[in-house]
Protein backbone atom coordinates (compact mmCIF):
# COMPACT_ATOMS: atom_id res chain seq x y z
CA UNK A 1 0.00 0.00 0.00
CA UNK A 2 1.55 3.19 -0.82
CA UNK A 3 1.83 6.00 1.62
CA UNK A 4 -1.39 8.24 0.00
CA UNK A 5 -3.56 5.26 0.37
CA UNK A 6 -2.90 4.43 3.75
CA UNK A 7 -3.14 8.28 4.76
CA UNK A 8 -6.40 8.34 3.14
CA UNK A 9 -7.56 5.33 4.95
CA UNK A 10 -6.43 6.07 8.13
CA UNK A 11 -8.50 10.07 8.26
CA UNK A 12 -11.53 7.91 6.76
CA UNK A 13 -10.77 5.96 10.57
CA UNK A 14 -10.56 9.30 12.30
CA UNK A 15 -12.91 10.83 10.37
CA UNK A 16 -15.54 7.87 11.58
CA UNK A 17 -14.58 7.89 15.34
CA UNK A 18 -15.91 11.53 15.18
CA UNK A 19 -19.28 10.99 13.14
CA UNK A 20 -21.72 13.19 16.34
CA UNK A 21 -19.49 16.05 14.31
CA UNK A 22 -20.60 15.27 11.39
CA UNK A 23 -23.30 17.07 9.80
CA UNK A 24 -25.50 14.20 8.81
CA UNK A 25 -25.73 13.23 12.63
CA UNK A 26 -28.49 13.57 15.16
CA UNK A 27 -26.38 15.88 16.93
CA UNK A 28 -28.95 19.08 16.38
CA UNK A 29 -31.67 16.87 17.55
CA UNK A 30 -30.64 15.96 20.71
CA UNK A 31 -31.22 17.62 23.58
CA UNK A 32 -28.47 18.73 26.39
CA UNK A 33 -28.99 16.75 29.59
CA UNK A 34 -28.52 18.93 32.14
CA UNK A 35 -27.33 18.37 35.76
CA UNK A 36 -26.76 20.73 38.74
CA UNK A 37 -27.19 23.34 35.82
CA UNK A 38 -24.05 21.74 34.18
CA UNK A 39 -24.37 20.30 30.57
CA UNK A 40 -23.07 16.73 30.98
CA UNK A 41 -24.24 14.89 28.22
CA UNK A 42 -26.55 14.45 24.63
CA UNK A 43 -29.66 13.07 24.41
CA UNK A 44 -30.77 11.68 21.24
CA UNK A 45 -34.45 12.18 20.60
CA UNK A 46 -35.21 8.10 20.36
CA UNK A 47 -34.48 8.10 23.93
CA UNK A 48 -35.70 11.50 25.42
CA UNK A 49 -39.54 10.42 23.88
CA UNK A 50 -39.34 7.43 26.02
CA UNK A 51 -38.37 9.32 28.98
CA UNK A 52 -41.54 11.80 29.22
CA UNK A 53 -43.93 8.76 30.45
CA UNK A 54 -40.87 8.58 33.81
CA UNK A 55 -41.77 12.38 34.43
CA UNK A 56 -41.12 11.21 38.73
CA UNK A 57 -37.28 10.76 37.62
CA UNK A 58 -36.43 12.98 34.35
CA UNK A 59 -37.68 16.09 33.14
CA UNK A 60 -38.17 16.32 29.59
CA UNK A 61 -38.54 20.70 28.51
CA UNK A 62 -38.12 21.94 24.47
CA UNK A 63 -34.81 22.62 25.32
CA UNK A 64 -33.35 19.83 27.36
CA UNK A 65 -33.31 16.82 29.31
CA UNK A 66 -33.07 16.86 32.99
CA UNK A 67 -33.46 15.20 36.32
CA UNK A 68 -36.67 15.83 38.47
CA UNK A 69 -36.35 18.56 41.15
CA UNK A 70 -36.79 16.59 44.12
CA UNK A 71 -33.59 14.32 43.59
CA UNK A 72 -30.62 16.08 45.14
CA UNK A 73 -28.21 13.61 45.81
CA UNK A 74 -26.34 11.12 44.17
CA UNK A 75 -27.33 8.28 45.64
CA UNK A 76 -31.35 9.04 45.31
CA UNK A 77 -30.32 9.62 41.40
CA UNK A 78 -28.29 6.17 41.49
CA UNK A 79 -31.86 4.48 42.51
CA UNK A 80 -33.83 5.91 40.37
CA UNK A 81 -32.43 6.49 37.51
CA UNK A 82 -31.50 2.72 37.28
CA UNK A 83 -34.80 1.66 38.01
CA UNK A 84 -36.11 3.62 35.14
CA UNK A 85 -32.75 2.00 33.00
CA UNK A 86 -33.79 -2.01 33.96
CA UNK A 87 -37.94 -0.78 32.84
CA UNK A 88 -36.47 0.04 29.38
CA UNK A 89 -34.49 -2.77 29.79
CA UNK A 90 -37.39 -5.00 30.10
CA UNK A 91 -38.99 -3.53 26.92
CA UNK A 92 -36.15 -4.70 25.15
CA UNK A 93 -36.67 -0.84 23.50
CA UNK A 94 -32.83 0.10 22.82
CA UNK A 95 -30.08 -1.86 21.61
CA UNK A 96 -27.81 -0.56 23.90
CA UNK A 97 -29.15 -1.94 26.80
CA UNK A 98 -29.32 -5.54 25.23
CA UNK A 99 -25.20 -5.45 26.61
CA UNK A 100 -26.32 -4.98 30.22
CA UNK A 101 -23.17 -5.62 32.27
CA UNK A 102 -23.88 -5.05 35.84
CA UNK A 103 -21.11 -2.06 35.89
CA UNK A 104 -21.23 1.45 37.09
CA UNK A 105 -20.15 4.31 35.54
CA UNK A 106 -19.65 7.96 36.85
CA UNK A 107 -22.43 10.80 35.52
CA UNK A 108 -19.66 13.59 36.14
CA UNK A 109 -19.32 16.89 34.65
CA UNK A 110 -15.54 16.13 34.19
CA UNK A 111 -12.84 13.52 34.97
CA UNK A 112 -11.93 13.26 38.58
CA UNK A 113 -15.07 15.00 40.05
CA UNK A 114 -17.54 13.84 42.79
CA UNK A 115 -19.93 12.18 40.64
CA UNK A 116 -23.32 13.48 40.24
CA UNK A 117 -25.17 10.12 39.87
CA UNK A 118 -24.02 6.43 39.00
CA UNK A 119 -25.43 4.62 35.86
CA UNK A 120 -25.16 1.37 34.23
CA UNK A 121 -22.37 1.06 31.66
CA UNK A 122 -24.39 -0.15 28.47
CA UNK A 123 -26.86 2.72 28.87
CA UNK A 124 -24.35 5.80 29.08
CA UNK A 125 -24.22 6.01 25.35
CA UNK A 126 -28.23 6.50 25.36
CA UNK A 127 -27.60 9.91 27.37
CA UNK A 128 -24.37 10.71 25.36
CA UNK A 129 -22.56 11.10 28.49
CA UNK A 130 -18.31 11.29 28.78
CA UNK A 131 -17.08 7.90 29.32
CA UNK A 132 -13.44 7.73 30.47
CA UNK A 133 -10.88 4.27 29.56
CA UNK A 134 -7.39 3.28 29.73
CA UNK A 135 -5.50 1.51 26.70
CA UNK A 136 -1.92 0.32 26.89
CA UNK A 137 0.66 -0.09 24.08
CA UNK A 138 2.53 -2.40 24.77
CA UNK A 139 5.97 -2.83 22.93
CA UNK A 140 9.48 -4.13 23.05
CA UNK A 141 12.85 -3.47 21.14
CA UNK A 142 15.02 -5.81 19.00
CA UNK A 143 18.57 -5.64 19.38
CA UNK A 144 18.58 -3.05 16.20
CA UNK A 145 16.26 -0.77 18.64
CA UNK A 146 13.09 -1.26 15.98
CA UNK A 147 10.09 -1.68 17.49
CA UNK A 148 7.39 -4.50 17.97
CA UNK A 149 4.31 -3.75 19.38
CA UNK A 150 2.09 -6.80 21.02
CA UNK A 151 -1.29 -6.85 19.70
CA UNK A 152 -4.33 -9.02 21.24
CA UNK A 153 -7.92 -10.29 18.79
CA UNK A 154 -10.56 -9.52 21.39
CA UNK A 155 -12.71 -13.03 21.87
CA UNK A 156 -15.54 -13.54 19.49
CA UNK A 157 -17.89 -13.93 22.08
CA UNK A 158 -17.30 -10.20 23.64
CA UNK A 159 -20.30 -8.17 23.12
CA UNK A 160 -19.09 -5.44 21.10
CA UNK A 161 -16.02 -5.51 18.06
CA UNK A 162 -15.89 -9.36 18.53
CA UNK A 163 -12.79 -10.89 17.06
CA UNK A 164 -11.16 -7.40 16.00
CA UNK A 165 -7.74 -6.09 16.89
CA UNK A 166 -6.88 -4.20 20.02
CA UNK A 167 -4.11 -3.29 22.50
CA UNK A 168 -2.58 -5.94 24.49
CA UNK A 169 -4.82 -4.43 27.14
CA UNK A 170 -7.33 -1.72 27.65
CA UNK A 171 -10.81 -0.27 29.73
CA UNK A 172 -13.15 1.40 30.68
CA UNK A 173 -13.29 3.46 34.10
CA UNK A 174 -15.59 2.16 36.14
CA UNK A 175 -17.05 4.09 39.17
CA UNK A 176 -15.07 4.28 41.98
CA UNK A 177 -11.64 3.10 40.01
CA UNK A 178 -8.77 5.08 39.16
CA UNK A 179 -6.83 4.99 36.16
CA UNK A 180 -3.78 3.72 37.51
CA UNK A 181 -6.30 0.59 39.12
CA UNK A 182 -7.64 0.30 35.68
CA UNK A 183 -4.32 0.12 34.05
CA UNK A 184 -3.02 -2.65 36.64
CA UNK A 185 -6.23 -4.49 36.48
CA UNK A 186 -7.15 -4.91 32.95
CA UNK A 187 -2.89 -5.55 32.13
CA UNK A 188 -3.29 -8.09 34.84
CA UNK A 189 -6.75 -9.71 33.51
CA UNK A 190 -6.33 -9.39 29.87
CA UNK A 191 -2.99 -10.17 29.44
CA UNK A 192 -1.66 -11.87 32.76
CA UNK A 193 1.17 -8.87 32.80
CA UNK A 194 2.27 -8.72 36.64
CA UNK A 195 2.11 -5.37 38.65
CA UNK A 196 5.47 -5.49 39.07
CA UNK A 197 6.01 -4.85 34.81
CA UNK A 198 2.80 -2.82 34.70
CA UNK A 199 3.31 -0.17 37.17
CA UNK A 200 6.41 0.87 34.83
CA UNK A 201 3.71 1.79 32.23
CA UNK A 202 4.66 5.68 31.31
CA UNK A 203 1.78 7.74 30.84
CA UNK A 204 1.32 9.16 26.77
CA UNK A 205 -1.26 11.25 27.55
CA UNK A 206 -4.99 11.01 25.90
CA UNK A 207 -6.79 10.30 22.63
CA UNK A 208 -10.67 12.37 22.26
CA UNK A 209 -13.48 12.06 20.32
CA UNK A 210 -16.80 11.65 19.92
CA UNK A 211 -19.32 9.25 17.54
CA UNK A 212 -22.62 7.58 17.00
CA UNK A 213 -23.60 4.40 16.18
CA UNK A 214 -26.95 1.95 16.80
CA UNK A 215 -25.91 2.44 20.75
CA UNK A 216 -26.07 6.06 20.75
CA UNK A 217 -23.68 8.69 21.15
CA UNK A 218 -20.24 8.27 22.52
CA UNK A 219 -17.78 11.19 23.55
CA UNK A 220 -14.55 9.25 24.77
CA UNK A 221 -11.50 9.83 26.36
CA UNK A 222 -9.13 7.51 26.38
CA UNK A 223 -6.07 7.83 28.29
CA UNK A 224 -3.04 6.19 26.94
CA UNK A 225 -0.01 4.35 28.69
CA UNK A 226 3.48 2.70 26.91
CA UNK A 227 4.25 -0.70 28.48
CA UNK A 228 8.01 -1.34 27.19
CA UNK A 229 8.20 -4.95 28.18
CA UNK A 230 11.44 -7.04 28.22
CA UNK A 231 12.00 -9.25 24.97
CA UNK A 232 11.15 -12.62 26.48
CA UNK A 233 7.46 -11.26 27.86
CA UNK A 234 5.04 -13.37 26.56
CA UNK A 235 1.41 -11.90 27.47
CA UNK A 236 -1.07 -15.43 28.22
CA UNK A 237 -4.59 -14.16 28.22
CA UNK A 238 -6.23 -13.97 31.21
CA UNK A 239 -10.18 -13.34 31.21
CA UNK A 240 -11.23 -14.99 28.37
CA UNK A 241 -11.53 -11.30 27.03
CA UNK A 242 -9.07 -12.26 24.39
CA UNK A 243 -8.45 -15.27 21.99
CA UNK A 244 -4.46 -14.75 21.72
CA UNK A 245 -1.94 -12.58 21.06
CA UNK A 246 0.46 -11.38 18.33
CA UNK A 247 4.25 -9.40 18.51
CA UNK A 248 4.36 -7.42 14.93
CA UNK A 249 6.80 -5.23 13.55
CA UNK A 250 5.09 -1.46 13.90
CA UNK A 251 5.56 -1.61 9.96
CA UNK A 252 3.18 -4.33 10.23
CA UNK A 253 1.08 -2.85 12.93
CA UNK A 254 1.28 0.46 10.69
CA UNK A 255 -0.37 -1.15 7.98
CA UNK A 256 -2.94 -3.48 9.86
CA UNK A 257 -4.89 -0.40 11.49
CA UNK A 258 -5.97 0.63 8.12
CA UNK A 259 -7.38 -2.76 7.12
CA UNK A 260 -10.66 -2.24 9.43
CA UNK A 261 -9.22 -5.57 11.24
CA UNK A 262 -8.51 -3.07 14.08
CA UNK A 263 -11.90 -2.14 17.00
CA UNK A 264 -11.57 1.83 15.82
CA UNK A 265 -10.53 3.82 18.56
CA UNK A 266 -7.60 1.47 19.13
CA UNK A 267 -6.46 1.99 15.66
CA UNK A 268 -6.48 5.85 16.84
CA UNK A 269 -4.34 5.10 19.82
CA UNK A 270 -1.96 3.50 17.97
CA UNK A 271 -1.30 6.24 15.22
CA UNK A 272 -1.12 8.49 18.64
CA UNK A 273 1.98 6.05 18.97
CA UNK A 274 3.40 6.73 15.71
CA UNK A 275 2.90 9.99 15.62
CA UNK A 276 4.56 10.31 19.35
CA UNK A 277 7.53 8.19 18.28
CA UNK A 278 8.27 9.71 15.25
CA UNK A 279 7.30 7.28 13.06
CA UNK A 280 4.93 9.65 11.45
CA UNK A 281 6.33 12.82 10.67
CA UNK A 282 4.59 16.16 9.30
CA UNK A 283 7.10 16.45 6.52
CA UNK A 284 6.08 13.09 5.07
CA UNK A 285 2.25 12.87 6.28
CA UNK A 286 -0.36 15.62 4.32
CA UNK A 287 -2.58 14.52 6.82
CA UNK A 288 -1.12 15.26 9.94
CA UNK A 289 -2.06 18.33 11.01
CA UNK A 290 -6.05 16.37 10.11
CA UNK A 291 -4.63 13.27 12.08
CA UNK A 292 -4.01 15.39 15.44
CA UNK A 293 -6.97 17.55 15.68
CA UNK A 294 -9.54 14.15 14.77
CA UNK A 295 -7.14 12.36 17.56
CA UNK A 296 -7.29 15.21 20.29
CA UNK A 297 -10.91 16.64 19.86
CA UNK A 298 -13.07 17.68 22.76
CA UNK A 299 -15.78 15.26 22.79
CA UNK A 300 -18.09 18.09 24.66
CA UNK A 301 -17.82 20.80 22.08
CA UNK A 302 -21.03 19.94 20.28
CA UNK A 303 -23.02 20.37 23.27
CA UNK A 304 -21.46 23.42 24.40
CA UNK A 305 -21.62 24.91 21.05
CA UNK A 306 -25.40 24.36 20.72
CA UNK A 307 -25.79 26.21 23.71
Amino acid sequence: MDKEEWSSKMLKIVQSLNSFHHKDSSNKQCKPFIVDGDIIGNVPPYVYQELEIYNGVFTVTADCVSLHKTLNTSTERTCKINNVLESLRDKNIFYALRGWRNEMYNGCKSFGQQPLFKMERSAVSLFGIQQYGVHINGYKEDQDKKVHMWIARRSYKKPTYPGKLDQIAAGGIAAGDSIKYTLIKECQEEASIPESLAKHAVSAGAVSYCFEDERGVFPEVEFVYDLKLPDDFQPCVGDGEVEEFYCWPIEKVKEKIVSGEFKPNCAIVILDFLIRHGIIQADTEPNFVKFLTGIHRDPASSCIERR
